[in-house]
């Protein structure tokens, strides 16, 4: 489905399975047909997060613009991890790479098959120090927050480590 008018989203993107770096600039040349990307983030080398036998993550993310409604965004983000090369793997496991909706304008959804915000965001540095990269000033529309201010609250904020490329 397709909305009128476009709406800014925001993603994060994860690989940690093979060439982790051409897997995220394949997911991003792959995103080009279905967000019009306006910004893009440093690339940074995180520990793996709740599952910690395997290799670390590289993470970024971008902000673009999109007429998908949010379903059908995610559907779309589905099909480009399946062409990147992801394969079905435990919760948490290792992946060749990790596409998630993070913002989605101002919108708050809590479906069985998607949550915007992300539920799970202002836990993870592996989120918030790509994302204070293209929208720190970015308001959490449920906890009022900014993207610096929930990053800043972070006692693991520095386990995000630049690894001096954009996406």
């Amino acid at each position: 489905m397709v909305n009128q008018h476009p709406f800014i989203v925001t993603l994060a993107l994860g690989s940690n399975q093979g060439d982790r770096l051409a897997a995220l600039r394949a997911a991003k040349a792959a995103l080009a047909g279905v967000v019009d990307i306006t910004a893009t983030s440093w690339i940074y080398e995180t520990p793996p997060a709740y599952v910690t036998d395997q290799p670390p993550f590289l993470n970024a993310a971008l902000v673009g613009m999109t007429r998908l409604t949010p379903d059908a965004l995610l559907i779309k983000l589905k099909e480009i991890e399946r062409d990147v090369g992801r394969t079905p793997t435990f919760h948490y496991g290792p992946r060749v790479i990790d596409l998630d909706i993070i913002f989605y304008s101002a919108l708050v959804l809590d479906g069985p098959a998607l949550t915007i915000p992300h539920p799970r965001m202002a836990e993870r540095a592996f989120v918030l120090k790509p994302l204070a990269d293209v929208a720190s000033d970015w308001v959490h529309p449920v906890s009022g927050q900014s993207v610096s201010m929930l990053l800043a609250q972070l006692p693991d904020a520095d386990s995000a480590v630049s690894i001096h490329e954009r996406l």
